[in-house]
């Protein structure tokens, strides 16, 4: 029986199921070995040599698929149709020859199929094939650049950046679009422009709408009427003459249906019809795919095979009519730069089947029916319509209005499917009433309109992917994954659905648009991508691709290991002062500090890589706000740097203060005698501008001594801490024994009396199980067989783990905690021994032997020979 390797264990499933009992079908958790996290693992210094490692967590699978030819040897690689993919395989013969598990008589072979269905499954075993190398190659090169630009850029930006993560070499060209957007925003400024519209009538009395496109025998423009004055003479113009219909034109139109889905596509009309995230809707198609129900969603192609078209045409037919199947099969150019990585389009295994049809879950049912709908459509009759313009004018020829509208009269592919838009477009579908030439028509009402142009909107998920789709950033396995990564990294966020840049963005992207510029450039990354896909098409060599960029990119390093942080940060102020100090209405300098009124503002950064605006004469000058530019309401209910004062309590001023870890409140001043005056951190639900004294001096009481406890005779208290407002059963509050139990509100800590205080203390004691009382486990496996002890499963903080003595090891997702073997239990703590350097087990050592009665001899103690650990870890989906 062949030993047949897939990606994910749900895929593996389905495949046995068509292909039998004659085949072992395992899978791999996606990718088996990466690059070690660390220096070295790519040298550019001998030939670009990359140095792989198995991971930890895959040791197991490749193990499992080791043993599996032990018993058939025969190898039949069927990954994913992709770069990824086709890179899986060549690791996993790559990984399984170096521990000898490939021998020169076993045969490897790889297979590929577009879809998890038997007819594509069977058909691919009957058409084998090679490993293809330039693919492989492709990969190869992608992440060496992806590694050498992370490795290298990143301390850069760690050692002159305080505060920020990473650079990437596809993210920050994404980053930088995102910023670009919001600069484009801030820059903006509105103008106003004014509309006319007319509700008219016909001679029969029905109603419509025209808007005012003529005026003083002059077609308007879009700003003519700019203020309100000269709406109002427009008004007045067409309301003081007679209106009479001068032209009605009906002109026969139609629209054709969008093309199938691809990966950017799908991930664009997820998100406009379901706010769907681009990593969301890809694993919600990955499930979709591995349960047999689509194609690949992994394509840049849009092009359907000829089977499918056929399949879709009949289906069309027999829900809708042959009126709706055109007398051609459509056929659609695929845009793919690469025809070797361009797929069949996304569609639906089983064009007969629609989404009620199939039992799925809530976001499975939506974007099937999304992919299924959008696949009739492509293939369905054009939509036929009547666009008809009416022209509408005064007889002296000085005023001019224009009605439009259209009628549908066949719906063809509307039927099914109309694709979304991602911003509002003007276009008047109205239908009009039966209109003829030289009808007079009535004046109803004439309403002018104010209007102010809008900044480009901020990207969507949609947007940005649209856009680097454009710019041919990226490619469509890459899209979801960049991103989310420059979202995981907070260098972005999302305000809804659209994509906002944080400080650390812009902060990132303003340094490496500086001192990296080329390598963020946009024809720079498209250029090195195409380059790319000429290796995967085995038109270049990727070394050379390699070498040409590490050259100059190298020597880009070189030149900033001599930067001064200060530097760097002088250069960003330059670069984001339109930004950071916009001009003041008074026309005064607008880095001038408004504290001190000498020193100069600049932005800085802290060590939580969060940035602010500071005065250059600190520590004299406190001064500071937010990053960004000025905002004057927020700065007038500001705290200023030496305190808002609030009032006097027995002769000591109570002031609110700003400080490393939040604002405080603090009585008195801090002298030479009085080094830590009393002070006391203000709630996170308390803003620090709107406190007033009287909460302020409630704040200063703290800790409060609520009483005596009635059992034991010791203090309890009530104080707010580091984690909310708490009680404490103790001698004093600086105690560290004693009973800890929350309370559930800020105010309570004021009010608690001593009733609730017993109360919540004993609910607290009794939930612990008693004072020292150690955790139950979940299960009880036994004692170790090697060492003795107990091995159990315990419930903690991060999921379940097993524990023996001191060794603590996390049980993977992938095992249920109930089934969990003892076997398995030893693997996974000699696992988590070896990684935490501590001892593993030692073996039990046997008793000694007694004393025979007649000789006094001692027999030798024996040591129980030590079993051989297994491996194991916790597995990965892909």
């Amino acid at each position: 029986m062949p030993v047949v390797v897939v990606e994910s264990p749900a895929k593996a499933k389905t495949i046995n199921k068509y292909l039998g009992d004659n085949y072992t079908v395992l899978a791999s958790y996606g990718h088996v070995r990466d690059l070690p996290p660390k220096d070295g693992s790519v040298d550019p210094d001998h030939d670009f040599d990359m140095k792989w490692e198995v991971a930890s967590d895959s040791k197991k699978h490749v193990k499992a698929i080791a043993d599996a030819l032990k018993e058939d040897n025969e190898l039949i690689l069927a990954t994913d149709p992709d770069r990824e993919g086709e890179a899986i395989s060549w690791h996993l013969q790559e990984a399984l020859t170096a521990r000898k598990s490939i021998k020169k008589d076993t045969p490897v072979s790889r297979v590929v199929f577009n879809a998890i269905t038997k007819a594509a499954v069977t058909e691919a075993m009957k058409n084998p094939r090679q490993v293809d190398m330039p693919l492989v190659e492709a990969y190869l090169a992608r992440r060496a650049l992806d590694y050498l630009v992370g490795f290298n850029l990143s301390p850069v930006l760690w050692r002159k950046l305080p505060g920020a993560k990473s650079a990437g070499r596809v993210q920050s060209v994404t980053l930088r679009l995102i910023v670009e957007r919001e600069m484009e925003i801030e820059a903006f400024r509105p103008r106003e422009y004014w509309t006319v519209k007319a509700l008219l009538a016909t001679p029969r009395g029905q109603e419509f709408e025209a808007r005012l496109v003529t005026l003083a025998g002059d077609k308007l423009d879009k700003f003519d009427l700019s203020d309100e004055t000269k709406a109002e003479m427009a008004v007045q113009a067409i309301t003081s003459r007679d209106l009479t219909v001068s032209d009605v034109e009906a002109k026969p139109a139609s629209r054709n249906p969008s093309a199938p889905f691809m990966t950017s596509t799908l991930q664009q009309e997820a998100s406009r019809k379901f706010g769907m995230g681009a990593r969301q809707t890809m694993s919600t198609a990955q499930r979709l795919y591995e349960a047999g129900h689509i194609t690949y969603m992994r394509t840049d192609g849009i092009d359907m095979a000829p089977e499918a078209v056929t399949m879709a045409r009949d289906a069309i037919a027999e829900r809708f009519g042959a009126d709706y199947v055109p007398a051609e099969p459509r056929l659609y150019k695929n845009k793919a730069k690469n025809a070797q990585e361009a797929h069949e389009c996304i569609r639906p295994t089983d064009m007969t089947r629609d989404a009620a049809s199939l039992k799925l879950e809530s976001d499975q049912a939506k974007l099937y029916d999304l992919i299924w709908k959008r696949t009739l459509a492509c293939q369905m009759a054009s939509a036929r319509l009547e666009r008809t313009t009416v022209e509408i004018g005064s007889r002296d020829g000085q005023v001019g209005l224009r009605a439009t509208g259209q009628v549908v009269l066949f719906d063809g592919f509307l039927r099914v499917y109309e694709e979304g838009r991602d911003d509002v477009v003007d276009e008047d579908d109205k239908r009009l009433p039966q209109i003829g030439a030289g009808d007079k028509i009535d004046k109803r009402a004439v309403t002018p309109e104010q209007h102010f142009t809008q900044p480009p909107p901020r990207y969507t998920e949609a947007t940005l992917v649209k856009r680097m789709e454009e710019l041919g950033i990226g490619r469509p396995s890459t899209y979801a994954s960049i991103v989310t990564t420059i979202q995981d990294r907070e260098y972005v966020r999302r305000d809804g659905q659209r994509l906002v840049p944080e400080d650390k963005g812009r902060l990132v992207t303003a340094f490496l648009e500086n001192y990296f510029r080329r390598y963020i450039g946009y024809d720079f990354t498209a250029d090195l991508e195409d380059q790319l896909d000429k290796v995967s098409a085995a038109d270049a060599d990727y070394k050379d691709v390699l070498g040409r960029f590490w050259r100059d990119f190298s020597a880009a390093i070189a030149e900033t290991s001599d930067l001064r942080i200060t530097e760097v940060l002088e250069k960003i102020n330059e670069v984001l002062e339109p930004h950071l100090f916009p001009p003041t209405e008074d026309g005064s300098d607008p880095r001038l500090c408004p504290h001190c009124g000498q020193g100069r503002l600049s932005m800085r950064t802290a060590r939580s890589g969060g940035a602010f605006i500071g005065c250059s004469n600190y520590p004299e000058c406190r001064y500071t706000r937010p990053f960004g530019p000025p905002d004057p309401e927020a700065e007038a209910s500001a705290i200023p740097p030496d305190g808002k004062l609030l009032g006097t309590d027995q002769g000591d001023e109570i002031r609110v203060f700003k400080g490393r870890f939040g604002p405080y409140v603090q009585r008195g001043e801090v002298t030479e005698e009085n080094k830590k005056p009393p002070r006391q951190s203000i709630p996170k639900d308390w803003p620090p501008e709107e406190l007033s004294l009287e909460r302020a001096l409630m704040l200063l009481s703290l800790p409060r001594e609520i009483g005596p406890h009635p059992e034991d005779g010791v203090m309890v208290w009530s104080n707010i801490g580091r984690y909310g407002p708490y009680l404490k059963h103790a001698e004093s509050t600086s105690h560290r024994g004693g009973t800890n139990a929350n309370l559930e509100s800020i105010d309570e800590v004021f009010t608690v009396g001593m009733n609730r205080a017993v109360q919540l203390l004993a609910e607290k004691v009794a939930s612990r199980g008693g004072r020292g009382q150690a955790a139950k486990p979940l299960r009880e496996l036994g004692e170790h067989p090697e060492a003795g002890g107990a091995v159990n499963v315990m419930k903690g903080k991060y999921g379940p783990y097993v524990k023996w003595e001191k060794i603590n090891a996390t049980i993977p997702d992938t095992i249920d905690p109930e089934d969990l073997t003892m076997a398995q239990a030893i693997t996974l703590l000699d696992e988590r021994a070896a990684k935490s350097g501590k001892k593993k087990p030692a073996a039990k050592k046997k008793p000694a032997a007694k004393k025979a009665a007649a000789k006094k001899t001692t027999a030798k103690k024996t040591t129980a020979k030590k079993a051989s650990p297994g491996k194991g870890a916790a597995a990965k989906d892909s």
